[in-house]
């Protein structure tokens, strides 16, 4: 009911605003494309892997990690800025390898921003590593020198907290001002959540050990109403897995045990944070997830950003759903999933299914035939053109299918004729036409096995050009 009253409120809202200002209320809103790297209003890439988010004005401010091209090292902790989330402006590194000696090298991950109200100070929290292995498992401070949060910082210095192990990790200031860092430890098997002194630099207190050997790791707390949620990932290294969240109505527990949400990788991502957006018309939740370079071949500047809108049946529930694209209105509070559904291409003469081989992200990957296994480069999203034409935006790239001299390929979306297709329904089955050479779809040789290229052809009604959308 929310959603029905808070649209009937933007419109109110929106006719005055065109009588008074000549603009509408939804102009605020921005349209994010999904699963991609994101660039700065300057043109460069976003490097806040495995990051945080603070609010402090009208702006979101992002810290993250931004690695050594070379070795996947530590570089910076990058800080951006933004208005709406989509339009980022690089502000700061702020922190380098000259921060302090241990930076020289090192492995910072995950670096996460609080702000501590009574000293009116931003803090930085991240997992510290020694730059060649991960025998050191600690836990690193920095606190800003001003109150500005891409401003400078004195690097602290990193421990053991009371002694534990601590990897990946997190923070949450709660509504009454106490600060907590959480983070995993006994190589992953624990996840401790700690109560932190009064200037959110030292740890005062562990206060829970809720999934004893449970093997979880990229922890995200949030809260939302009168429930805590923690979000998890399993710990399989660089690759995505199943995530799962638990809940409590006291941040020192009992939580419940784990629960599954997402699809059986978080449709290729990680866990990094989850941001509420708050509006004139409420609060809404968005997943902030990692697609990392590492596991598809690359580093971890090559990583993607894959978000998401999160929905809770009820008050202690959460769901996440896919979507190529986000509409975000951080003036009213809302984060909408648009685009799709997303179908699978499946010939009619073989029990196989259209697939961009071994899931790889880059552009000129050929589009062949495999066994159909429900994954996301199986997956299209059939966007309209117009004109009686679509484009074909698959799930786990965001990139369009492409006619390349009858060869058929992903490529960045660029608008152009040659992504475009048109399809006629037959008995059930469609043709699919290239709208550049009129040409059809067709599974080369009429081949029925996995690894048969997909090409266009001149039409013809055979089976192998007839295809159904699933």
């Amino acid at each position: 009911m929310r959603r029905i009253y808070g649209a009937l409120a933007a419109l109110c809202c929106a006719v005055v605003s065109a009588l008074t200002f000549g603009l509408p209320a939804w102009a605020q809103q921005v349209t994010v494309q999904n699963a991609t790297q994101f660039t700065t209003t300057g043109g460069s890439p976003v490097h806040a892997h495995g990051g945080g988010v603070v609010k402090s004005g009208s702006y979101y401010y992002w810290i993250g990690e931004n690695r050594q091209p070379t070795d996947n090292g530590f570089r910076y902790v990058s800080c951006y800025r933004s208005t709406d989330l989509a339009n980022w402006e690089f502000v700061n590194n702020v922190l380098t390898q000259s921060s302090d000696p241990e930076l020289q090298s090192a492995n910072i991950e995950r670096p996460k921003i609080m702000y501590n109200a009574a000293t009116d100070r931003y803090v930085i929290w991240a997992h510290k590593e020694n730059g060649s292995d991960y025998s050191e498992a600690r836990a690193a401070v920095a606190v800003s020198t001003t109150n500005q949060p891409c401003g400078s910082y004195d690097y602290q210095g990193s421990f053991q907290p009371l002694g534990n192990m601590s990897r990946d990790i997190g923070v949450f200031v709660d509504d009454d001002g106490t600060g907590y860092m959480y983070s995993a430890a006994r190589n992953n098997y624990d996840l401790l959540i700690y109560r932190l002194t009064a200037d959110f630099t030292g740890i005062d207190a562990q206060v829970a050990d809720p999934w004893h050997g449970g093997h979880r790791e990229a922890p995200a707390l949030f809260k939302r109403g009168n429930t805590y949620f923690m979000l998890t990932s399993g710990a399989t290294g660089w690759s995505p897995n199943q995530q799962q969240y638990a809940t409590a109505s006291s941040i020192a527990g009992p939580w419940t045990a784990m629960q599954n949400v997402g699809d059986s990788t978080m449709y290729g991502s990680q866990t990094a944070f989850v941001l509420p957006v708050q509006g004139s018309q409420g609060t809404d939740y968005l997943y902030m997830g990692d697609r990392w370079g590492n596991s598809f071949g690359g580093i971890v500047n090559d990583s993607r950003y894959v978000w998401a809108p999160i929905e809770f049946p009820n008050s202690t529930t959460m769901q996440v759903d896919y979507f190529a694209e986000l509409a975000i209105d951080t003036a009213a509070g809302t984060v909408t999933g648009q685009g799709g559904p997303f179908l699978t291409l499946e010939p009619r003469h073989a029990s196989t299914c259209a697939d961009v081989t071994n899931n790889n992200l880059t552009a000129g990957e050929q589009l062949k035939t495999y066994t159909c296994n429900g994954q996301g480069n199986q997956k299209f999203w059939f966007r309209d053109a117009g004109g009686g034409y679509v484009t074909m935006v698959t799930q786990h790239s965001s990139m369009c299918l492409q006619e390349n001299a009858s060869t058929i390929t992903q490529e960045v979306c660029d608008g152009g004729t040659d992504q475009e297709w048109s399809s006629q329904s037959s008995g059930g089955y469609l043709t699919i036409r290239a709208r550049n050479t009129g040409e059809c779809l067709d599974v080369s040789g009429g081949s029925t096995g996995s690894g048969a290229q997909i090409i266009t052809y001149s039409c013809n009604g055979q089976h192998n050009q007839q295809w159904v959308r699933n």
